[in-house]
This record gives C-alpha cells, sequence and structure tokens, in this order.
C-alpha cells in the first residue's frame, strides 16, 4: 500500500501530540527532578570550594582547601570506615535473608498474606524502628536483655559498646529492610520462564540445584540492579544511628552521613561538609559502576 503525503503529514501531526503529552506528563518529576535533586547537588558542588557556614551570608572561594582538610582529617577516615563496616555487614546478612525469603515467597507464590507480613517492617519509618529497638535493647529494661539473664547470660550493651553497636544497627536495617528487598528479588524470579525451571527439573536437577543453577544466574541483572540500590541505602544511614546512639561511643557509629551532619549543621562549617558529600557522591557512584560491570547487569542469560 503506497504512503501518500497527506498520510505522512498526520503521522507526524500525531508524534508531536505524543511529544507534547509526554512531555506533559513528565514536567511534574522534571520539576521536582531539577528543584530537589540537581540544584542542591550544584549548589554544593560549589560550597565545597567556599568556607561557607551556616549563619554567615558571604562566603570566599578557597579552592581545594576544604578537600585538603578532608584528606587530612582522621575523624573522616574513622567515620569513612565505620561506614563501610556498616555496609558490609548490612549488605552482606541482609542479601543472604533476603535471597532466602525471595525463594519462600516463590514456592508460596499464592499468599498474598506473607508478601504482606515480610514487606510490613519495610513500611514503618526508620525513626520508628530504631525507638522500637531501642526499648527492646535497652540494657537496664530491654526486653531482649531480660530474656538474657532468664537463660543466665548477662546484659549486654548493645548500643553503648564498640563493639557491639554497629553490627546492632546493622541488624536493625536488615529487620526492616530485607523483606522489601527479598519482593524485588521475587519479583525478578518471577520473570523467569517457567519452561526453563521445568526443563532443569527433566534434567533431574534438585531444589537447591535448580536454585544455584537456574535462578541465581538468571536473576543476576536484578540481582545487580537491587545491589546497587541497597549499598546505596546503606551507605546513606543516618536517622537509625542518629535517634540509638549518635555516633558514639567514642566514634564507634560514626558514620559518613552523621558527620556530614555535625560539621554542616552543628558546627555550621557548610563548605567543609560539602566537600566531604562530594567525596562521597564519587565513592557511590565509583562503587555502582564497579558493581554492575563486575555483574554484568546489562547481560541476561535469556538472550
Amino acid at each position: 500500500m503506497a504512503v501518500t503525503a497527506e498520510t505522512i503529514r498526520v503521522k507526524q501531526k500525531w508524534d508531536k501530540r505524543q511529544i507534547g503529552v509526554a512531555a506533559l506528563f513528565l514536567a511534574p518529576a522534571m520539576l521536582g527532578f531539577v528543584v530537589f535533586y540537581l540544584r542542591p547537588t550544584v549548589i554544593g558542588f560549589s560550597n565545597s570550594f567556599t568556607d561557607k557556614e551556616l549563619l554567615r551570608p558571604k562566603s570566599e572561594f578557597v579552592g581545594v582547601e576544604n578537600y585538603r582538610e578532608m584528606f587530612q582529617d582522621d575523624v573522616f577516615w574513622n567515620a569513612l570506615w565505620v561506614t563501610l563496616k556498616y555496609v558490609v555487614i548490612n549488605i552482606g546478612v541482609q542479601t543472604v535473608f533476603a535471597i532466602v525469603i525471595a525463594w519462600i515467597l516463590d514456592r508460596l507464590s499464592g499468599s498474598r498474606v506473607l508478601r504482606t507480613l515480610f514487606l510490613t517492617p519495610w513500611l514503618m519509618s526508620n525513626v520508628v524502628v530504631a525507638l522500637l529497638f531501642l526499648w527492646i535493647l535497652d540494657f537496664r529494661l530491654g526486653v531482649m536483655n531480660s530474656f538474657l539473664n532468664s537463660i543466665g547470660l548477662p546484659s549486654q550493651p548493645f548500643f553503648s559498646s564498640q563493639e557491639w553497636a554497629i553490627p546492632t544497627v546493622a541488624f536493625i536495617n536488615v529487620w526492616r529492610h530485607m523483606g522489601y528487598t527479598a519482593l524485588l528479588l521475587f519479583a525478578g524470579i518471577q520473570t523467569i520462564p517457567k519452561s526453563v525451571k521445568e526443563a532443569a527439573l527433566v534434567d533431574g536437577c534438585g531444589e537447591i540445584q535448580r536454585f544455584f543453577k537456574v535462578t541465581l544466574p538468571l536473576l543476576r541483572p536484578v540481582f545487580a540492579v537491587v545491589l546497587v540500590i541497597t549499598v546505596i541505602g546503606s551507605f546513606q544511614i543516618y536517622d537509625t544511628i542518629d535517634v540509638t546512639t549518635e555516633g558514639g561511643p567514642v566514634n564507634a557509629s560514626r558514620v559518613i552521613y552523621v558527620y556530614i551532619f555535625d560539621q554542616a549543621f552543628a558546627r555550621r562549617n557548610f563548605g567543609y561538609a560539602s566537600a566531604m558529600a562530594v567525596a562521597l557522591f564519587v565513592i557511590l557512584a565509583a562503587v555502582t559502576v564497579m558493581q554492575m560491570r563486575l555483574l554484568r547487569a546489562n547481560e541476561s542469560d535469556l538472550a
């Protein structure tokens, strides 16, 4: 069938109309992105080269002085190390539990009650969860220590011990987020064709073999995205620590976000805080790129 000039004009007009409708729907999101993300990012980057303070309207350009101070700041490196320890514990434990829960949900995919139950902790705010565990793990009145005493074990200073502070905070966030992470992985498992699983079953693969040799390899692209999201979120831990340990004892739980907040709002040193925020952005970008490449997130074994 020949395409006439009139048909081409109608198609072009329709394409322009579709572009206009798409732009209209994207406008609110783009406006929010520019106002709440792009603009603050640009301002923060520019502030990192100044001596800007919270209550001082004018600031002077100091070049890379804030970055030089950051590299010589032992508290900054300690905060980065504490954050790394938290991320390793949180991601390691959370990922294992999330994979197991996702596998259980796949076996019982018809149970909406079970999915809702696992998602419930994630629906609670971090502050509420932190306050809840602050009471449960309290050294004198906590339910957990009462239980330990009842079985003949001494009370544990979960939040006031340098050894227990970060693992305890990591446990709290694992409890809150593992259900949500599991649901993301479960959604990825649901996209795997049933024919592939049935073929593995015909070949004699048991339940465990099918999971490790079929499900996990085919889940790699989804797993990579989920891992990137959870790692970035772990580096941004703040509210749980602020409610429970406030960075103590003796900087044992002072993660990088807590130190940035302290410099910006307690010490009013916006310039130095902005420099640390830029450094954290660079670190997260590098970690994300490394994860995506190592896990080959853009490839799929189904192709």
